[in-house]
Formats: C-alpha cells, structure tokens, sequence
C-alpha cells in the first residue's frame, strides 16, 4: 500500500466523507484538525484502502504521528490493521492516535505490539452555569487579536509550547490556513498585553454544531505565576456565554496536571480521552 503525497480533489472528498461517516457512526470524529486541513490543502502522507470499488479506510502521518479511520460498513475486514502495519513498516515508532480510545483500538495496538505513550483528555463545561468573575492582575490589559498581530503572536505561540510537540511546531502557514477558516473570528481571540508586549492569549472556536471550544490557551513564560492563563479562560469562557452558546470543550494533555487542575477549578470534567500508541 504505498503513500500518496498528495490527493486529488476526487480523493480528498472521499475521504472527508469517509471521515464525516464514521464520526455520525462512532459520535467520535477520527482525524484531528490539522489532518483535515492537510486532507484539503496538502501535506503529510495519505495511505488509501478501497474495496469493493469504495474507499473503505485511510491512514495520515506526518512523519511523527498518525490517524486511522474505517468506514463502518467495512469494518472487521483487516482493514484497519492492514492501515496500521503499513504506517509501521514506513516508521515503526510512529505514533497513532486513537481518538475516543474505541473498544477495538487497544485490541489492535496490543496485537501489533503497540503500548500507550501519551493520552489528550477533551473536557467540557455547561454554559449555562454561573462562571466565576473574570479579573486581570494591575499592569496588564486585555484586547483582541488583529492581523498585524499574526508575526508576534506566532513568535509567543513557539514560547508558551516550546516542549509540545504539535503546537509549538506552527508556521505562518498553520495560522493563515486557520485565519481562513470559516469559523475564524477575531472577536474570540484574546491577547493580554503587558504595556504594548504581548504575554498570553486565549484563541477560542466554535464549531458548525454550536460548540465552543477553548482553542488554544498560551502565557509567555515569563509572564506566568500572575494569573493570567485563568484570566484569558474566563475571558474567552464569558464570549462564548455571551453568543448564546450551552457548552464549550478543550483539549488537554492528559500529563499536564497543573492545566487539567485549572479547568477543573473553572467547572471542566473528562469527557472523553484520546489514546496515542507507539512502540517506542
């Protein structure tokens, strides 16, 4: 099954489709953000599986990481595990997500000697629930994002994730496809500003389905121990009550406990984890 560099219009419709089928089947969606927008507009490596004349799975990798998808009318086949060994036999310490953890992906993973190395948590909120009262430490101010904020913000993003190994790794490139977005609005995206510098923001997002969603929240090192990750929260929490919205995700790395302690704090709970196997 060898890759495909880049995909035909034809193919990249075929597989959101496939993409769009198994999330209505499972309520999971299976590919990340990112490998939709590669899906659309390139990048990455795409392993298609047909059968019966219908794509009937797909496999991504960047190189580092990796996403699987069957089609639910194809499944229990060997299709998924066909999927998986190719991504090994390309990279066999390649990373795969299993979003949603579903029962057959750690029968899989375990089956071909993969172990899980890293979990992504999604918690949610009511926003119906009375949110706590949004303060800001003396010194430091709050506005929105404008488009001659994209160089300085990009600069602060590579600070705040310098160890994470999505995140941290953006080009102009991701934000301006991001920026195109139909869901993009500057309105929702917060910067919190040290006299002119800015030191933290809070990128917020909603989703076709009424959603809202903490995007991305980041706070300059140096700016840290103030408060300001829980102030650019609530922030961008009271925009999304404030659109009429019922409730709002995040997605958290499940090892980081001081994150996971703050959302809690601000009303958050698990709702679902993603699973990452390797054999590293």
């Amino acid at each position: 099954m060898a890759a495909v560099h880049e995909l035909s219009a034809q193919q990249s419709a075929s597989v959101l489709e496939l993409a769009s089928r198994a999330t209505e089947s499972d309520g999971v969606a299976p590919l990340s953000e990112q490998t939709l927008l590669d899906v659309r507009h390139g990048g990455g490596d795409h392993h298609l599986h047909h059968a019966d004349g219908s794509l009937a799975g797909y496999a991504y990798t960047d190189g580092e990481s990796a996403e699987v998808v069957v089609d639910p009318g194809f499944r229990r086949r060997g299709i998924g595990r066909a999927l998986v060994s190719a991504l090994l036999a390309g990279n066999e310490r390649v990373k795969i997500w299993a979003h949603g953890d579903l029962p057959g992906a750690p029968r899989l993973a375990a089956s071909l000697g993969l172990a899980p190395v890293r979990t992504l948590l999604q918690m949610r909120r009511p926003l119906g629930d009375e949110l706590p009262v949004q303060r800001i430490h003396a010194g430091f101010s709050l506005r929105t994002f404008e488009p001659r904020d994209a160089e300085t913000w990009l600069r602060l993003n590579h600070l705040a994730f310098s160890d994470h190994p999505e995140q941290g790794q953006w080009t102009m490139e991701d934000l301006r496809q991001r920026m195109d977005e139909p869901w993009f609005d500057p309105k929702g995206f917060f910067l919190a500003c040290k006299g002119d510098r800015v030191v933290g923001f809070h990128w917020t997002k909603v989703h076709p389905d009424g959603l809202g969603e903490v995007y991305v929240v980041g706070v300059d090192p140096s700016a840290q121990g103030v408060g300001l990750g829980r102030t650019l929260t609530l922030a961008g929490l009271h925009h999304l009550k404030s659109l009429g919205l019922e409730t709002v995700l995040l997605y958290v790395d499940g090892g980081n406990t001081s994150a996971v302690r703050l959302y809690e704090s601000l009303g958050f709970t698990r709702h679902q984890t993603d699973v990452m196997y390797s054999r590293s």
